[in-house]
Formats: C-alpha cells, structure tokens, sequence
C-alpha cells in the first residue's frame, strides 16, 4: 500500500534555503578561500515563551565553545580536534570534519544576554532564548492644554 505524502512547495522551498544557508555560513572568506572545515546542523523550534537552537557538536570540549550575542545574531563558536594518534591506526579515510567553525543565527530583536541559556549534555549544545515582550500600546489622553512650542532661533 502507497503511502501520500502531500507535497509543499514553500516547506521545499525554506528547507532548501536552509541548507543552502548551513553550507554557505562561513565557509568561504572575502577572498573566495575555504575559511572553515565544518559548519554542524542546526534545528530551531518556537514554544510560547522561547525560541531553542540546538547544534550538533559530538567531540567538542565544552570548553571549546564560545556563544556571543551581538544586536540580533547570536554567534557560536567551537573547535574540534583530530585525534592526533591518527597516523598510527593507518586511517585510509577521514570523513568526519575537524577545524573550527562559527555559526550564526538570528535572534528576536530586543533580546538581552540575561535572556540567553545555554546547555550542552551528550555533544548537543541546545541554547534557549526567552522572547522579549512585545510592546505595549500606550493610550494618550485628550485635552489637558496644548503643548509649548519653544524656538531658539530669532525672527528676522
């Protein structure tokens, strides 16, 4: 028995850019050269009061992770290293990538650095940011006077 599956075209569409955004996120520099040797996955999903990155960093000391919050981008940092007894185990392959890497993602404008966890269990780095509140329309009352208007400048 065939199973359907309905096909959505905008999903494609933001899963496709999200990849493309994963492999182009720093890996090249200015100057068109590989910058970095790995950019991990990253999932991001919305509760009522948070937004949750999470990113795949098996091997990496926690240590070895930097997060920084700049206006709206949160940056995370790592660096993982290849084992250095490598060459003795006579490796014929190497598929899984070491170097550094930074990743950076969008945040909520208005987010504060209180507002940001982190927490990294079993090589995931799941980091949390709480949603500002929206502001508040404010009632402006009628009547009560009309404002000054004051000038410095002289008439002619």
């Amino acid at each position: 028995m065939a199973t359907l599956v309905r096909w959505e075209p905008a999903r494609e569409l933001a899963s496709l850019q999200a990849e493309m955004s994963r492999l182009m996120n720093g890996v090249f520099d200015s100057n068109g050269r590989a910058a970095q040797d790995w950019v991990p996955a990253a999932d991001v999903w919305e509760t009522e009061e948070e937004l949750v990155y999470a990113l795949d960093l098996p091997g990496v000391g926690e240590d070895d992770i930097t997060i920084e919050l700049h206006d709206d981008t949160l940056t995370v940092t790592a660096q993982r290293e290849r084992p250095r007894d490598s060459s003795e185990h006579g490796f014929m392959r190497f598929e899984r990538r070491f170097g550094s890497f930074s990743r950076s993602l969008a945040v909520p404008a208005g987010v504060t650095e209180d507002a940001v966890q982190a927490d990294y269990r079993n090589g995931v780095l799941e980091v949390r940011v709480a949603k500002p509140a929206a502001p508040k329309p404010r009632r402006i009352k009628l009547g009560g006077g009309h404002p000054t208007i004051e000038s410095t400048s002289e008439p002619d």
